[in-house]
C-alpha cells in the first residue's frame, strides 16, 4: 500500500492513527533476508524499485515480487528467462513476458506518465532486437510512445534513409549497434535529434564482447550522442523517457 493510499484512508476515518503508523513503518522497504525491497524509490524517481532477475534464482525473484506487488499492484522485472516466468504465471493473474526482451510486467504501473513525444527505437541489425525490445518495453511501460525500425545498419545504409522523416519527428532516439557500433554516429549526422547510443555484445572475435561497439560510440565524432553500458536496454529506455517528461 502507497503512502498516497493509507493517507486518502486516514483522511475519510477508514483506518486508525495505529493503522497507519505500522504501515508507515514498513513502507521505505522491507527486509526479506537476502533483499532489501526499495518502497520509497516511487517517490524519489516516479518508478517503483525493477527486478534484475539475472543471478538470482527464481524462488528469490518471486519473493521479491510478491513483496513489490502488495505494495504497488505493479512488478516490472528484466532479464527474465522464461522459467521465471512460468514460476511467476502460476501466482500471477495479470502477467506479460516480452520473450524477446526478457521482460516481466505485473498488473499496472499507476505512476506511469503518458507522453506523446516520441521516441524510435533503431537497431542496426535483427541481431539487437532483443536489447531494443527491453528498451521497447521500458520506455512504454513508463508512458512514452515508442516506435521501432530494425534492422537498418550500415551494412546497407540506403535502408536507413528511407526512415529520415519518422527519425526526425521522433522526439528522441535510442540507436542499438554491435560489432564496430557505427550507426549511432551516423544517424546522428543526419538528424537533429538527441542520440542514448547503445552498444551490443554482438559481433565475432574482436567486436570483445561490446568493447569494440563501446568505444567507438564513445569516441563519436557527432555531437548529441550520449552512451550507456553494453546490452543496457533498460537504461536507454528510461533515460529516453527522463527525456520526455
Amino acid at each position: 500500500m502507497s503512502i498516497q493510499t493509507i493517507l486518502k484512508q486516514f483522511k475519510k476515518g477508514l483506518v486508525s492513527e495505529k493503522e497507519i503508523l505500522k504501515v508507515i513503518k514498513k513502507i521505505p522497504f522491507s527486509d526479506i533476508e537476502f533483499a532489501k525491497v526499495d518502497h520509497h524509490r516511487v517517490l524519489r524517481r516516479g518508478i517503483p524499485e525493477v527486478i534484475f532477475c539475472e543471478g538470482k534464482t527464481p524462488e528469490q525473484v518471486v519473493r521479491i515480487a510478491e513483496d513489490m506487488y502488495a505494495h504497488h499492484g505493479f512488478v516490472f522485472a528484466t532479464r527474465a528467462h522464461k522459467k521465471i516466468f512460468t514460476i511467476l504465471q502460476k501466482k500471477f493473474t495479470d502477467i506479460c513476458y516480452n520473450e524477446l526482451g526478457k521482460v516481466i510486467i505485473i498488473g499496472k504501473n499507476k505512476h506511469q506518465t503518458k507522453k506523446k513525444k516520441t521516441v524510435a527505437i533503431i537497431t542496426a541489425g535483427t541481431s539487437d532486437i532483443n536489447i531494443a525490445e527491453e528498451a521497447y518495453m521500458t520506455t512504454t511501460t513508463l508512458g512514452s510512445t515508442a516506435i521501432k525500425i530494425y534492422d537498418v545498419g550500415v551494412a546497407g545504409i540506403h535502408r536507413l534513409f528511407r526512415f529520415q522523416d519518422t527519425i526526425e519527428n521522433a522526439n528522441v532516439l535510442i540507436v542499438i549497434a554491435g560489432m564496430e557500433g557505427a550507426l549511432p554516429s551516423v544517424v546522428s549526422g543526419i538528424t537533429s535529434k538527441p542520440i542514448i547510443a547503445v552498444p551490443t555484445s554482438k559481433g565475432y572475435g574482436t567486436a570483445l564482447g561490446g568493447i569494440t561497439a563501446l568505444f567507438a560510440m564513445l569516441n563519436s565524432c557527432s555531437p548529441g550522442v550520449t552512451v550507456v553500458n553494453i546490452d543496457n536496454g533498460f537504461g536507454a529506455g528510461y533515460f529516453a523517457h527522463m527525456i520526455n517528461n
